[in-house]
Protein backbone atom coordinates (compact mmCIF):
# COMPACT_ATOMS: atom_id res chain seq x y z
CA UNK A 1 0.00 0.00 0.00
CA UNK A 2 2.72 2.55 0.68
CA UNK A 3 4.71 1.86 -2.89
CA UNK A 4 1.62 1.95 -4.38
CA UNK A 5 0.98 5.89 -2.04
CA UNK A 6 4.59 6.43 -3.31
CA UNK A 7 4.36 5.37 -7.51
CA UNK A 8 1.37 7.57 -7.10
CA UNK A 9 3.06 10.54 -5.56
CA UNK A 10 6.10 10.62 -8.04
CA UNK A 11 3.31 9.84 -10.87
CA UNK A 12 1.55 13.49 -9.95
CA UNK A 13 5.04 15.22 -9.77
CA UNK A 14 5.86 14.43 -13.35
CA UNK A 15 2.70 15.74 -14.28
CA UNK A 16 2.31 18.87 -12.48
CA UNK A 17 6.43 19.36 -13.74
CA UNK A 18 5.23 18.73 -17.33
CA UNK A 19 2.81 20.93 -16.52
CA UNK A 20 4.51 23.39 -15.08
CA UNK A 21 7.41 22.87 -17.74
CA UNK A 22 4.58 23.01 -20.45
CA UNK A 23 3.10 26.65 -19.10
CA UNK A 24 6.27 28.64 -18.96
CA UNK A 25 6.88 27.00 -22.24
CA UNK A 26 3.78 28.24 -23.91
CA UNK A 27 4.28 31.44 -21.64
CA UNK A 28 7.94 31.86 -23.71
CA UNK A 29 6.36 31.18 -27.05
CA UNK A 30 3.17 33.88 -26.33
CA UNK A 31 6.11 36.92 -25.28
CA UNK A 32 8.63 35.80 -28.51
CA UNK A 33 9.40 38.29 -30.47
CA UNK A 34 7.32 38.92 -33.59
CA UNK A 35 8.18 39.60 -37.10
CA UNK A 36 6.33 41.85 -39.10
CA UNK A 37 5.04 41.67 -42.94
CA UNK A 38 5.89 44.34 -45.05
CA UNK A 39 2.18 44.58 -46.89
CA UNK A 40 0.05 43.54 -43.51
CA UNK A 41 -1.58 46.55 -42.46
CA UNK A 42 1.44 48.44 -43.27
CA UNK A 43 1.11 51.70 -46.44
CA UNK A 44 3.82 54.06 -46.62
CA UNK A 45 3.37 57.48 -47.52
CA UNK A 46 5.74 59.61 -49.70
CA UNK A 47 8.41 61.68 -47.90
CA UNK A 48 7.13 65.30 -48.32
CA UNK A 49 9.39 67.86 -49.73
CA UNK A 50 10.27 70.58 -48.03
CA UNK A 51 8.25 73.97 -48.47
CA UNK A 52 9.66 77.31 -48.44
CA UNK A 53 6.84 78.26 -45.59
CA UNK A 54 8.16 75.41 -43.46
CA UNK A 55 11.76 76.17 -43.62
CA UNK A 56 11.25 79.87 -42.14
CA UNK A 57 8.65 79.76 -38.78
CA UNK A 58 6.64 76.89 -37.73
CA UNK A 59 4.95 75.92 -34.37
CA UNK A 60 5.08 72.67 -32.54
CA UNK A 61 1.91 72.60 -31.02
CA UNK A 62 1.40 69.47 -29.12
CA UNK A 63 3.58 66.57 -27.17
CA UNK A 64 4.97 65.24 -30.32
CA UNK A 65 4.36 68.38 -32.72
CA UNK A 66 1.03 66.66 -34.21
CA UNK A 67 -1.94 64.66 -33.69
CA UNK A 68 -0.36 61.39 -34.48
CA UNK A 69 2.74 62.42 -32.31
CA UNK A 70 5.28 61.37 -34.89
CA UNK A 71 7.59 63.93 -33.40
CA UNK A 72 9.94 64.52 -36.53
CA UNK A 73 10.08 67.30 -39.40
CA UNK A 74 12.04 67.82 -41.92
CA UNK A 75 13.07 70.86 -43.88
CA UNK A 76 13.96 73.72 -41.06
CA UNK A 77 17.54 74.00 -41.34
CA UNK A 78 18.88 73.29 -38.51
CA UNK A 79 21.58 71.07 -38.18
CA UNK A 80 24.26 70.28 -35.31
CA UNK A 81 26.75 71.40 -34.35
CA UNK A 82 25.10 74.27 -32.33
CA UNK A 83 25.73 77.20 -29.66
CA UNK A 84 23.51 78.35 -26.96
CA UNK A 85 21.57 82.13 -27.52
CA UNK A 86 19.67 81.53 -23.91
CA UNK A 87 19.07 79.94 -20.82
CA UNK A 88 16.22 79.53 -18.92
CA UNK A 89 16.57 78.63 -15.60
CA UNK A 90 13.09 76.60 -14.33
CA UNK A 91 15.02 75.94 -10.95
CA UNK A 92 13.00 72.48 -10.58
CA UNK A 93 12.76 68.85 -12.89
CA UNK A 94 11.49 69.33 -16.52
CA UNK A 95 9.87 66.59 -17.28
CA UNK A 96 8.09 67.21 -20.55
CA UNK A 97 9.12 69.87 -23.33
CA UNK A 98 7.23 73.04 -24.08
CA UNK A 99 5.15 73.53 -27.09
CA UNK A 100 5.81 76.56 -29.50
CA UNK A 101 3.41 79.25 -30.97
CA UNK A 102 4.12 83.10 -32.58
CA UNK A 103 7.31 83.60 -30.63
CA UNK A 104 6.26 82.14 -27.51
CA UNK A 105 7.66 78.81 -25.35
CA UNK A 106 4.77 76.90 -23.16
CA UNK A 107 5.77 75.07 -20.55
CA UNK A 108 5.05 73.68 -17.06
CA UNK A 109 7.85 72.76 -14.28
CA UNK A 110 7.53 69.38 -12.23
CA UNK A 111 6.30 71.57 -9.40
CA UNK A 112 3.38 72.84 -11.50
CA UNK A 113 4.64 76.87 -12.13
CA UNK A 114 3.43 77.65 -15.60
CA UNK A 115 5.25 79.46 -18.24
CA UNK A 116 4.97 81.56 -21.45
CA UNK A 117 8.48 82.49 -22.54
CA UNK A 118 9.71 85.05 -24.84
CA UNK A 119 11.39 82.88 -28.07
CA UNK A 120 13.79 85.31 -28.51
CA UNK A 121 15.28 85.79 -25.05
CA UNK A 122 13.99 83.08 -23.08
CA UNK A 123 12.25 85.90 -20.57
CA UNK A 124 8.93 84.72 -18.94
CA UNK A 125 6.14 86.86 -20.45
CA UNK A 126 3.44 85.71 -17.89
CA UNK A 127 3.23 82.91 -15.35
CA UNK A 128 0.63 80.91 -13.06
CA UNK A 129 1.73 78.89 -10.29
CA UNK A 130 -0.92 76.01 -10.15
CA UNK A 131 0.24 74.92 -6.63
CA UNK A 132 -0.12 71.47 -8.14
CA UNK A 133 2.33 69.35 -10.19
CA UNK A 134 2.84 69.53 -13.84
CA UNK A 135 4.10 66.11 -15.24
CA UNK A 136 2.60 66.81 -19.13
CA UNK A 137 2.99 69.42 -22.10
CA UNK A 138 0.51 71.49 -23.09
CA UNK A 139 -1.67 71.91 -26.11
CA UNK A 140 -2.23 75.31 -27.96
CA UNK A 141 -5.80 74.85 -29.42
CA UNK A 142 -6.20 78.76 -31.65
CA UNK A 143 -6.19 81.74 -28.68
CA UNK A 144 -6.01 78.82 -26.04
CA UNK A 145 -3.10 76.88 -24.43
CA UNK A 146 -4.49 73.85 -22.53
CA UNK A 147 -2.43 72.23 -19.62
CA UNK A 148 -3.19 69.08 -17.45
CA UNK A 149 -2.17 69.49 -13.40
CA UNK A 150 -1.35 66.42 -11.04
CA UNK A 151 -1.77 66.29 -7.46
CA UNK A 152 -0.48 68.73 -5.02
CA UNK A 153 2.16 66.35 -3.57
CA UNK A 154 5.14 66.23 -6.10
CA UNK A 155 7.51 64.05 -4.46
CA UNK A 156 5.44 61.20 -3.32
CA UNK A 157 4.14 58.66 -6.08
CA UNK A 158 0.44 59.36 -5.48
CA UNK A 159 0.64 62.79 -5.14
CA UNK A 160 -3.22 63.48 -4.45
CA UNK A 161 -6.81 62.95 -5.15
CA UNK A 162 -7.24 64.97 -8.00
CA UNK A 163 -6.13 66.65 -10.98
CA UNK A 164 -7.22 69.58 -13.10
CA UNK A 165 -7.17 70.98 -16.77
CA UNK A 166 -6.87 74.39 -16.71
CA UNK A 167 -7.23 76.55 -20.52
CA UNK A 168 -5.21 79.64 -20.38
CA UNK A 169 -5.48 82.87 -23.05
CA UNK A 170 -2.07 82.17 -24.45
CA UNK A 171 -1.39 86.18 -25.13
CA UNK A 172 -2.42 87.45 -21.49
CA UNK A 173 -2.60 84.13 -19.13
CA UNK A 174 -5.99 84.81 -18.07
CA UNK A 175 -7.73 81.75 -17.26
CA UNK A 176 -10.73 80.62 -19.88
CA UNK A 177 -11.99 77.27 -18.13
CA UNK A 178 -10.45 74.87 -16.08
CA UNK A 179 -11.75 71.16 -14.59
CA UNK A 180 -10.94 69.13 -11.55
CA UNK A 181 -10.94 65.49 -13.00
CA UNK A 182 -8.70 62.88 -11.23
CA UNK A 183 -5.04 62.80 -11.45
CA UNK A 184 -4.11 63.44 -14.73
CA UNK A 185 -0.51 63.10 -16.23
CA UNK A 186 -1.67 63.07 -19.95
CA UNK A 187 -0.49 65.79 -22.20
CA UNK A 188 -3.79 66.87 -23.82
CA UNK A 189 -4.80 66.59 -27.40
CA UNK A 190 -6.74 69.37 -29.08
CA UNK A 191 -8.77 67.73 -32.35
CA UNK A 192 -12.22 68.56 -33.89
CA UNK A 193 -13.14 70.97 -31.13
CA UNK A 194 -12.20 68.27 -28.84
CA UNK A 195 -9.50 67.93 -26.25
CA UNK A 196 -8.40 64.09 -25.62
CA UNK A 197 -6.78 63.61 -22.04
CA UNK A 198 -6.63 60.14 -19.79
CA UNK A 199 -6.35 59.61 -15.83
CA UNK A 200 -5.68 57.99 -13.34
CA UNK A 201 -9.14 56.65 -12.98
CA UNK A 202 -8.98 54.89 -16.49
CA UNK A 203 -11.11 57.30 -17.61
CA UNK A 204 -10.46 58.94 -21.17
CA UNK A 205 -12.14 61.98 -21.62
CA UNK A 206 -12.81 63.99 -24.75
CA UNK A 207 -13.77 68.21 -23.43
CA UNK A 208 -15.22 70.91 -25.32
CA UNK A 209 -12.08 72.75 -26.43
CA UNK A 210 -14.09 76.21 -25.73
CA UNK A 211 -15.70 75.44 -22.46
CA UNK A 212 -14.22 72.33 -21.04
CA UNK A 213 -17.73 70.83 -20.65
CA UNK A 214 -17.77 66.64 -20.59
CA UNK A 215 -18.65 65.38 -24.12
CA UNK A 216 -17.95 61.78 -23.82
CA UNK A 217 -15.76 59.53 -21.15
CA UNK A 218 -14.86 55.58 -21.71
CA UNK A 219 -13.38 53.73 -19.13
CA UNK A 220 -10.66 51.15 -19.62
CA UNK A 221 -9.55 48.72 -16.87
CA UNK A 222 -6.43 50.55 -15.35
CA UNK A 223 -5.07 54.59 -14.47
CA UNK A 224 -4.26 56.19 -18.24
CA UNK A 225 -1.20 57.69 -17.71
CA UNK A 226 -0.24 58.01 -21.49
CA UNK A 227 -1.43 60.60 -23.98
CA UNK A 228 -3.93 59.92 -27.19
CA UNK A 229 -2.67 59.65 -30.68
CA UNK A 230 -5.00 60.59 -33.27
CA UNK A 231 -5.38 59.26 -37.11
CA UNK A 232 -7.81 58.25 -39.48
CA UNK A 233 -11.10 59.18 -37.19
CA UNK A 234 -9.54 57.50 -34.12
CA UNK A 235 -7.73 58.20 -30.87
CA UNK A 236 -5.12 55.63 -29.81
CA UNK A 237 -4.15 55.15 -26.49
CA UNK A 238 -2.70 53.11 -23.79
CA UNK A 239 -3.66 51.93 -20.27
CA UNK A 240 -1.92 50.36 -16.79
CA UNK A 241 -4.37 47.75 -17.73
CA UNK A 242 -1.81 45.87 -20.51
CA UNK A 243 -4.34 47.48 -23.04
CA UNK A 244 -4.25 49.75 -25.88
CA UNK A 245 -7.70 51.03 -27.23
CA UNK A 246 -9.02 52.48 -30.73
CA UNK A 247 -12.10 54.88 -29.68
CA UNK A 248 -14.10 56.24 -32.12
CA UNK A 249 -12.80 60.44 -31.89
CA UNK A 250 -16.12 61.65 -31.85
CA UNK A 251 -18.00 59.55 -29.99
CA UNK A 252 -15.87 57.54 -27.73
CA UNK A 253 -16.99 54.22 -28.79
CA UNK A 254 -14.66 51.34 -28.67
CA UNK A 255 -13.37 50.14 -31.96
CA UNK A 256 -10.35 47.67 -31.08
CA UNK A 257 -8.53 46.88 -27.21
CA UNK A 258 -5.14 45.45 -27.64
CA UNK A 259 -3.01 43.82 -25.16
CA UNK A 260 0.79 43.40 -24.59
CA UNK A 261 2.30 39.48 -24.94
CA UNK A 262 1.59 37.85 -21.89
CA UNK A 263 4.56 36.81 -19.41
CA UNK A 264 4.20 34.41 -16.91
CA UNK A 265 0.22 35.30 -16.81
CA UNK A 266 0.39 39.25 -16.33
CA UNK A 267 1.02 42.01 -19.16
CA UNK A 268 3.03 44.81 -19.36
CA UNK A 269 1.34 48.19 -18.58
CA UNK A 270 1.61 50.93 -20.82
CA UNK A 271 2.69 54.29 -20.20
CA UNK A 272 4.36 55.25 -23.30
CA UNK A 273 2.11 57.10 -25.55
CA UNK A 274 1.59 55.99 -29.07
CA UNK A 275 2.13 56.55 -32.22
CA UNK A 276 -0.02 56.54 -35.48
CA UNK A 277 1.74 56.18 -38.70
CA UNK A 278 1.31 54.03 -41.95
CA UNK A 279 -1.65 52.45 -40.96
CA UNK A 280 -0.19 50.70 -37.93
CA UNK A 281 0.46 52.36 -33.88
CA UNK A 282 3.69 51.95 -32.27
CA UNK A 283 4.02 51.59 -28.57
CA UNK A 284 6.51 50.95 -25.60
CA UNK A 285 5.59 48.52 -22.73
CA UNK A 286 6.89 48.13 -19.37
CA UNK A 287 7.32 44.03 -20.23
CA UNK A 288 10.71 45.08 -22.15
CA UNK A 289 8.88 45.42 -25.42
CA UNK A 290 7.95 47.67 -27.82
CA UNK A 291 5.01 46.91 -30.30
CA UNK A 292 3.04 48.09 -33.72
CA UNK A 293 -0.74 47.26 -33.83
CA UNK A 294 -2.87 47.36 -36.94
CA UNK A 295 -4.20 50.94 -36.86
CA UNK A 296 -7.70 49.96 -38.15
CA UNK A 297 -7.90 46.43 -36.23
CA UNK A 298 -6.02 46.50 -33.23
CA UNK A 299 -4.06 42.89 -34.51
CA UNK A 300 -0.56 42.49 -33.04
CA UNK A 301 1.94 43.06 -36.42
CA UNK A 302 5.24 42.68 -34.72
CA UNK A 303 7.02 42.88 -31.41
CA UNK A 304 11.03 43.56 -30.38
CA UNK A 305 12.11 43.21 -26.80
CA UNK A 306 14.75 45.17 -25.62
CA UNK A 307 16.96 44.74 -22.03
CA UNK A 308 14.42 47.54 -20.00
CA UNK A 309 11.21 48.93 -19.57
CA UNK A 310 9.99 51.06 -22.63
CA UNK A 311 8.25 54.24 -21.41
CA UNK A 312 9.68 56.02 -23.81
CA UNK A 313 6.92 56.91 -26.60
CA UNK A 314 8.28 56.27 -30.24
CA UNK A 315 9.49 58.84 -33.12
CA UNK A 316 8.67 58.02 -36.86
CA UNK A 317 11.00 59.12 -40.02
CA UNK A 318 10.86 57.70 -43.08
CA UNK A 319 10.13 53.86 -42.15
CA UNK A 320 11.80 54.12 -39.00
CA UNK A 321 10.27 53.35 -35.26
CA UNK A 322 12.73 55.50 -32.96
CA UNK A 323 13.03 54.71 -29.13
CA UNK A 324 15.32 54.27 -26.48
CA UNK A 325 15.01 51.67 -23.36
CA UNK A 326 15.97 51.80 -20.15
CA UNK A 327 18.33 49.01 -21.51
CA UNK A 328 20.92 52.08 -21.69
CA UNK A 329 20.24 51.64 -25.32
CA UNK A 330 18.54 53.53 -28.23
CA UNK A 331 17.05 51.89 -31.25
CA UNK A 332 16.05 52.08 -34.99
CA UNK A 333 13.17 49.72 -36.24
CA UNK A 334 12.06 48.73 -39.14
CA UNK A 335 8.48 49.88 -39.19
CA UNK A 336 7.24 47.37 -41.27
CA UNK A 337 8.64 44.10 -39.84
CA UNK A 338 10.30 45.41 -36.41
CA UNK A 339 13.84 44.33 -37.39
CA UNK A 340 16.39 46.57 -35.83
CA UNK A 341 17.87 48.74 -38.44
CA UNK A 342 20.62 49.89 -35.70
CA UNK A 343 21.18 50.62 -32.23
CA UNK A 344 23.40 52.63 -29.90
CA UNK A 345 24.28 52.53 -26.40
CA UNK A 346 24.27 55.78 -24.10
CA UNK A 347 25.57 56.41 -20.76
CA UNK A 348 22.26 56.06 -19.16
CA UNK A 349 18.86 54.63 -18.81
CA UNK A 350 16.61 55.84 -21.66
CA UNK A 351 12.50 57.52 -20.64
CA UNK A 352 12.02 60.09 -22.42
CA UNK A 353 10.60 60.21 -26.05
CA UNK A 354 12.68 61.04 -28.87
CA UNK A 355 12.38 63.94 -31.54
CA UNK A 356 13.97 63.94 -35.48
CA UNK A 357 14.59 67.67 -36.71
CA UNK A 358 16.08 67.52 -40.13
CA UNK A 359 17.18 63.76 -40.37
CA UNK A 360 18.72 63.93 -36.85
CA UNK A 361 17.21 62.32 -33.83
CA UNK A 362 17.64 63.66 -30.52
CA UNK A 363 17.36 61.64 -27.07
CA UNK A 364 18.38 62.08 -23.58
CA UNK A 365 19.31 59.93 -20.68
CA UNK A 366 19.16 59.98 -16.93
CA UNK A 367 22.77 60.35 -16.79
CA UNK A 368 22.02 64.31 -17.72
CA UNK A 369 23.28 64.08 -21.68
CA UNK A 370 21.60 64.56 -25.08
CA UNK A 371 22.41 62.90 -27.91
CA UNK A 372 21.80 63.96 -31.58
CA UNK A 373 22.45 60.91 -34.02
CA UNK A 374 22.18 60.76 -37.72
CA UNK A 375 18.46 58.97 -38.21
CA UNK A 376 19.30 56.98 -40.71
CA UNK A 377 22.59 54.77 -39.68
CA UNK A 378 23.09 56.02 -35.71
CA UNK A 379 25.89 57.86 -36.12
CA UNK A 380 26.83 60.12 -33.09
CA UNK A 381 26.65 64.01 -34.43
CA UNK A 382 27.18 65.98 -31.30
CA UNK A 383 25.83 65.57 -27.73
CA UNK A 384 25.08 68.29 -25.28
CA UNK A 385 25.78 67.67 -21.25
CA UNK A 386 22.29 67.96 -19.87
CA UNK A 387 18.63 66.09 -20.39
CA UNK A 388 16.88 64.22 -18.53
CA UNK A 389 13.57 62.84 -20.45
CA UNK A 390 12.27 64.67 -24.02
CA UNK A 391 14.59 66.90 -25.20
CA UNK A 392 13.97 68.63 -28.19
CA UNK A 393 11.40 70.87 -29.95
CA UNK A 394 11.90 73.85 -32.75
CA UNK A 395 10.17 76.63 -34.05
CA UNK A 396 12.71 76.48 -37.34
CA UNK A 397 14.56 79.22 -36.22
CA UNK A 398 16.13 77.58 -33.30
CA UNK A 399 16.12 74.77 -31.25
CA UNK A 400 15.16 74.27 -27.63
CA UNK A 401 16.62 71.85 -25.69
CA UNK A 402 15.10 70.49 -22.23
CA UNK A 403 17.83 69.93 -19.50
CA UNK A 404 16.79 68.53 -16.29
CA UNK A 405 15.78 71.53 -14.78
CA UNK A 406 16.50 74.63 -17.63
CA UNK A 407 15.94 75.35 -21.60
CA UNK A 408 18.14 76.02 -23.86
CA UNK A 409 18.13 78.13 -27.20
CA UNK A 410 20.17 76.75 -29.85
CA UNK A 411 21.25 78.24 -32.76
CA UNK A 412 23.61 76.41 -35.83
CA UNK A 413 27.39 77.38 -34.52
CA UNK A 414 29.38 79.16 -37.40
CA UNK A 415 32.19 76.82 -38.25
CA UNK A 416 35.61 78.66 -39.72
Amino acid sequence: MKRRLVIAGAVVLVALGAGVAAYVLHVQHAGRNVVGSPTVEFHPTPTPKPTPKQAAAISWPTYGLGPARLRAIDGVGLRPPFRRLWTWHGRALLEFPPVVADGRLFLSTFDGRFYALDARTGRAVWRWNSNRCGWASPAIAGALVIQTFIGRSCGLDVPGADGEIVAFDRRIGAIRWRRTIAPTESSPLVANGLVYVGDWSGRVSALDVRTGRTRWTYMTGGPVKSSAALAGGRIFIGSYDGNVYSLDARTGKLAWRASSQPRLGSHGSFYSTPTAAYDRVYIGSTDDKVYSFGAETGHLRWSHGTGGYVYASPAVWRQLILVGSYDHVFYAFDAATGRVRWSVRANGRISGAASVVDGVVYFSTFAHRTYALAAATGRLLWTWPDGEYSPVVTDGRRLYLTGRGRIYALAPARLH
